[in-house]
């Protein structure tokens, strides 16, 4: 088994938690950390144990021992973040939102293809125990066609115009940052939505709020979604049956247990008591691929993020949301 050695573009908060799920991984190395801040590359390496810092992008992508990156900047750089590693020739595991638009993240998908280089996006949920255990049941088909999709996130955030959450040049709003997750939550089971209906509140700083969503398909299934910075919400996710539901319970995206709900009272329990945040999973994922000499993994697919970017799109254009200079 391959060691492989992580570098980390974007040394934030987000970062911090997916390098120490690093350490549970033994064919992961903390090999190098950048940031456009050198003494902050610094200091996040030494917090963390890897060997190199560098106070450039560019820098660390010229290192030839770099066989990885993940990218954590804000989402408004994953375009530009992206298409360096990938020039570089560098295997990336980008965060989500995987690009404010549909236009950059095909520009992106496409360089990888072209070059046969390894690009996914770092959608976490997709590899947890609790929702594959999730996809398990609705795919055995014991609780029969799924119906109705509930999902939501929301939580008060500080209004601080500077930092990304409320700032628009930086591809702040809700939907981008949390609102996300519950369009995966039904995008992963019932596919990219016939008709969208969504309705967005704006803050004063020029960024979508709070939005709700509606998806209808072809078959007559619903998905309800919300998402907000102005409200908490208990963070959860349903999956309604014709004879049964599926609940996946607070922080839904990494639930520590699934419920499941079964047509004349019959109640079942699924607990699940993983080490570390739960990053670990699609990083052991990344490297299971590069062992296997593929350029895009088939759990999480690049068509899978195309039609996630091309359905976020459609509710922005729904709702009027707009990223300054971006189409």
């Amino acid at each position: 088994m391959k060691t492989y050695n992580w570098a980390i573009l974007g040394c934030g908060r987000i970062a911090r938690k997916f390098s120490n799920d690093l350490k549970l991984l033994p064919n992961a190395r903390l090999y190098a950390a950048a940031s456009r801040d050198y003494a902050n590359a610094e200091t996040f390496a030494g917090e963390l144990g890897f060997q190199k810092a560098y106070g450039s992008y560019e820098a660390m992508l010229a290192d030839p021992e770099v066989d990885v990156v993940y990218v954590a900047t804000p989402h408004s750089h994953h375009h530009e973040h992206v298409m360096m590693c990938l020039r570089a020739g560098k295997a990336v595991l980008n965060e989500k939102a995987f690009a404010l638009t549909l236009r950059e993240a095909r520009e992106m998908v496409q360089t990888a293809r072209d070059n046969g280089i390894f690009l996914m996006e770092a959608f976490w949920t997709r590899f947890q125990p609790s929702f594959l255990k999730t996809l398990e049941i609705l795919q055995s088909g014991e609780l029969g066609s799924l119906k109705i999709v509930r999902s939501d996130f929301a939580f008060r955030a500080i209004k601080d115009p500077e930092k990304r959450l409320y700032n628009v040049s930086l591809g702040g709003g809700s939907l981008l940052d949390i609102g996300i997750y519950p369009v995966f939550a039904a995008l992963s089971v019932l596919g990219v939505p016939k008709r969208i209906k969504a309705l967005a509140s704006f803050a004063e700083t020029g960024i979508e709020e709070s939005i709700a969503m509606v998806f209808q398909y072809p078959g007559g299934e619903l998905a309800s979604l919300y998402s907000s910075f102005a409200t908490n919400s208990f963070v959860t996710t349903e999956y309604n049956c014709e004879k049964g539901s599926i609940f996946l319970a607070r922080r839904w995206m990494a639930p520590t247990s699934v419920t499941v709900w079964h047509e004349g009272g019959r109640e079942e329990s699924f607990t699940f008591q993983e080490p570390g945040n739960g990053y670990q999973y699609e990083a052991k994922h990344v490297m299971e691929c590069l062992d296997a000499g593929k350029t895009e993994s088939e759990m999480m697919p690049l068509d899978f993020t195309l039609k996630m970017m091309e359905t976020l799109d459609r509710i922005r254009m729904e709702t009027g949301i707009v990223f300054p200079g971006r189409k």
